[in-house]
């Protein structure tokens, strides 16, 4: 008996070292909490890579901003393709990402949410041609990223409307760009994603033979999320933590302007949520 009590003991000596090597293996060797945010770093503008090569956009910035005020997390931004960031989340690669992040069902039931960085609208990008529904898009072609949500409701559509289908076909690259120069060249006739973004590459890269269409989506599965972008987190202890302090240092951030002055520097407008979403 004494011989199987030491041996008890011993397994659980070991059991709890590892526990609490697991509970903190997020700290650095300051005390504080790592957080590693991953973003594509090419989506313009709410992420992208500047000509220094420095991660930057609406997202990255109010990001920047809200750790300022948050000294007990050390930050670190991590550029991965877009495909690869909710994994890192599941697997604690990462611990939050930033990169223009819609509402989806399934993405409810795994991550925690922010509260709204900023409301767009949904429109497409098309060289010719009038659109105002998903019903205008039947027969037309475009390529989309497999994980993005804007190929969800494409999906979504297809599945209610077997004799209306939208040609979709995939693609890892989420690179704004290459859409443009594929809708320009004819290789697909649209793009479906937000209007901030595709006004600002508009403005930026002059491509004055493209426009914008605004298009209604009545499959939407929830329109009160319909247009606004968001931060996520893991749906563990440690990120519910994570996202309380980052909703409390955001909340302030729209009370005192702060996200407005970014939303006008990098989105080209005030697109900041009323105070009614930061509660």
């Amino acid at each position: 008996m004494k011989i199987s009590k030491k041996i008890m003991l011993s397994l659980v000596a070991v059991v709890a070292i590892g526990t609490l090597a697991a509970c903190s293996s997020n700290k650095s060797a300051n005390g504080k909490t790592d957080v590693v945010i991953a973003t594509d770093g090419s989506t313009q503008p709410f992420d992208y890579t500047d000509n220094q090569g420095n991660v930057t956009g609406y997202d990255i910035e109010v990001a920047r901003e809200v750790f300022k005020h948050l000294p007990q997390y050390n930050v670190e931004f991590k550029v991965t393709d877009f495909a690869g960031i909710t994994p890192g989340l599941d697997s604690g690669r990462f611990q939050m990402a930033a990169n223009d992040f819609g509402w989806q069902k399934e993405r409810e039931a795994k991550y925690n949410f922010s509260y709204p960085l900023s409301k767009s609208n949904n429109a497409v990008l098309v060289k010719s041609g009038n659109y105002s529904t998903f019903a205008d898009l039947a027969g037309k072609k475009t390529i989309s990223n497999p994980a993005s949500n804007y190929t969800t409701m494409m999906k979504a559509w297809n599945d209610a409307n077997p004799n209306k289908q939208i040609n979709i076909q995939y693609s890892s690259d989420a690179s704004i760009s290459n859409r443009f120069s594929q809708i320009e060249s004819g290789q697909i006739d649209f793009m479906l994603y937000d209007k901030i973004s595709l006004a600002s590459t508009i403005k930026d890269h002059g491509y004055s033979d493209l426009k914008i269409e605004d298009i209604k989506d009545n499959s939407t599965p929830d329109p009160k999320h319909d247009g606004y972008e968001y931060f996520l987190f893991p749906k563990d202890q440690a990120g519910t933590q994570l996202t309380k302090d980052v909703n409390a240092e955001l909340a302030k951030l729209q009370a005192d302007g702060t996200l407005a002055k970014l939303s006008e520097k990098y989105l080209g407008g005030n697109f900041v949520p009323d105070a009614t979403q930061f509660k």
